[in-house]
């Protein structure tokens, strides 16, 4: 089976990726000759674990291909996903303009039946405007070229995305045509061998499951930071509420880790475009607006309660800041916790230090040298007033305390991800800050 993945950004990349690891024939398609050199000299854009190794060993057993050229690559095809990026405009709904143009040259060029699957993340609709930007195009070539259309999302964690693809919890595919559905089974059936479910539904209700199951994930973070906050005023301990309520199976235990707020390339996205869609039909998603108004102001906390312990004067003191990425695993910065706390901190008049295990090329890509970089965790220390860690990667887990105390001016910390204990932080004599126990 040969298929084309158009866009090889984060969704393209894995998807065409782990496809041709099953044994399909994949061309991923960019218009950046850049990217595509680089890839085909084994030189990825992104960092995913273990997404390095599995293009390698595909371009070399012949079945993963890029290529420029959408021309060439969907002449054979019997699918093509549309992977290109929908970029929030600034009234928060999503930008389709590189969605549309895909749509638009898929039709210019097509010579023969296919099944146009939308992977972006896309608003309820879209694959209407999809079918409509390939129809137009046939019309003016005056081509009878029978072709479907299917919405298929993907609900890939960063820091996972192989394992979410291979062993997925689920797969859904919209579509209205059982010409595709046909066509999709056949194209899935190595991943539905283990029992993994794929769930056939109408297009719209595909388009809608992508936002809400986001949009839900987003609502269980807001909602566990608020209950921290209010632990931290009621003298409640937050982790311990939340081993309470998660041992309740119709609560779970995933995404109720406290914190400084939620980022990244979907969640902030996704909320703010359902929110616009629902607002186009005049309807107000009150507990989204709640959501993203609290984890705008949960991404101040740790910088709150590092002026409360400074007395409000940050001007000259010096920070180092563990984790630049949203979240550990990636090198993913958008809409990054860190951005708004170095923000804070540098209009203080304070300075930052930061190591990152994987994110320092990103961090200076997108904001330069406002701040220093150290080599690794501990040079980051060196005569600091006091460190903030901000992501979770494991290595920050089980710090060398003595190195820490020794490097630091004062033992002084604030942890926006709880890693550590704080009876075990006060006992080594640190000023300790977490989030949703009070400490201090």
């Amino acid at each position: 089976m040969k298929i084309t993945v158009i866009g090889t950004g984060y969704v393209g990349l894995v998807t065409g990726t782990c496809f041709a690891e099953v044994g399909v024939d994949v061309t991923c398609v960019d218009i950046d000759q850049k990217k595509i050199e680089n890839l085909n000299k084994g030189i990825l854009p992104i960092y995913e674990p273990g997404l390095e190794e599995m293009v390698l060993r595909n371009t070399q057993k012949q079945r993963l291909h890029f290529s420029t050229s959408l021309v060439e690559s969907i002449k054979k095809v019997e699918v093509a996903f549309i992977a290109v990026g929908t970029p929030p405009d600034e009234d928060g709904s999503a930008d389709l303009k590189y969605v549309l143009a895909v749509a638009a040259s898929i039709g210019q060029h097509m010579e023969k039946p296919l099944v146009v699957v939308t992977k972006s993340t896309v608003p309820v609709t879209t694959a209407e405007k999809v079918r409509n930007a390939v129809q137009v195009e046939l019309d003016k070539r005056g081509a009878k070229i029978d072709f479907y259309v299917a919405s298929n999302p993907e609900f890939l964690k960063e820091g996972a995305a192989i394992e979410d693809f291979m062993k997925p919890d689920r797969i859904v595919v919209g579509t209205d045509r059982p010409e595709a559905e046909e066509i999709m089974r056949k194209l899935y059936k190595p991943f539905l061998m283990n029992g993994h479910p794929i769930i056939f539904m109408d297009i719209p209700s595909a388009e809608m499951t992508k936002y809400a199951a986001n949009s839900m994930l987003a609502t269980k973070i807001s909602f566990m930071n608020d209950i921290a906050n209010l632990c931290e005023i009621m003298g409640a301990d937050v982790n311990m509420v939340r081993k309470g309520i998660g041992s309740d199976a119709r609560i779970g235990t995933k995404f109720i880790y406290p914190g400084v707020g939620y980022g990244g390339s979907c969640f902030p996205k996704d909320v703010k475009a359902l929110i616009k869609t629902a607002k186009e039909k005049n309807y107000n998603m009150r507990i989204l607006n709640a959501v993203e108004e609290v984890n705008d102001t949960q991404k101040e906390v740790l910088f709150n309660k590092v002026k409360t312990h400074f007395k409000g004067d940050l001007k000259g003191k010096k920070f180092a800041l563990w984790g630049l990425s949203f979240k550990p695993k990636t090198d993913d910065m958008r809409e990054a916790p860190s951005l708004v706390i170095i923000e804070k901190l540098l209009s203080e008049g304070a300075s930052v230090i930061a190591y990152d295990p994987v994110a320092m090329h990103e961090a200076e890509r997108m904001i330069g040298k406002t701040i220093s970089y150290a080599t690794d965790m501990y040079d980051c220390l060196n005569n600091a007033d006091a460190l903030l860690v901000v992501t979770e990667w494991p290595e920050f887990r089980v710090p060398n305390f003595d190195e820490l105390g020794k490097r630091l001016k004062q033992k002084v910390m604030f942890d926006g991800r709880n890693i550590f204990d704080p009876l075990d932080m006060k006992k080594l004599g640190y000023s300790y800050y977490c989030i949703g126990i009070k400490t201090n």
